[in-house]
């Protein structure tokens, strides 16, 4: 029990209250009040190509919620952002999460360079996959 309140005070750190992101609760309501289908998603409509990246990242954000997660997100004055940082098993990790086929991760590396989990997690449209010390999952908003 110890450890775990260590970590969890690593993990405060990361809050800040000059930088945060805003995430909607309901996938479905952020595609309904956007005025995006389900056919829009699955087909890979180019009209939404501005939009799919925070669209995936609320659907992980939701996932990590109800999975009971706190989330939180990683940035430095360089610019280098990673979309989440949560603790897993006791273990600080860091989450990126792509929504298109280009998957390079340069802030989750500069992360992984800077503070070396155990290992990092990588959402994305590819099938899953272990490589380099991330775990890539395969990103799908909604079942088929």
């Amino acid at each position: 029990m110890y450890l775990a309140e260590q970590i969890k005070k690593p993990l405060e750190n990361y809050k800040s209250i000059d930088v945060f992101k805003v995430f909607i609760s309901d996938v479905g309501l952020l595609c309904a009040k956007k005025g995006i289908s389900f056919n829009d998603i699955m087909y890979e409509n180019e009209e939404i190509n501005d939009f799919k990246g925070g669209l995936a990242e609320n659907y992980v954000n939701s996932q990590l919620i109800m999975s009971g997660h706190r989330t939180y997100f990683w940035h430095t004055a360089r610019n280098a952002e990673v979309d989440f940082v949560t603790m897993i098993n006791d273990n600080i990790i860091p989450i990126e999460v792509k929504s298109a086929d280009n998957t390079k991760a340069k802030s989750l590396n500069v992360y992984i360079k800077s503070f070396k989990p155990e290992y990092s997690i990588k959402i994305s449209k590819k099938n899953f996959s272990f490589d380099d010390g991330k775990k890539l999952y395969r990103y799908m908003p909604y079942s088929v």
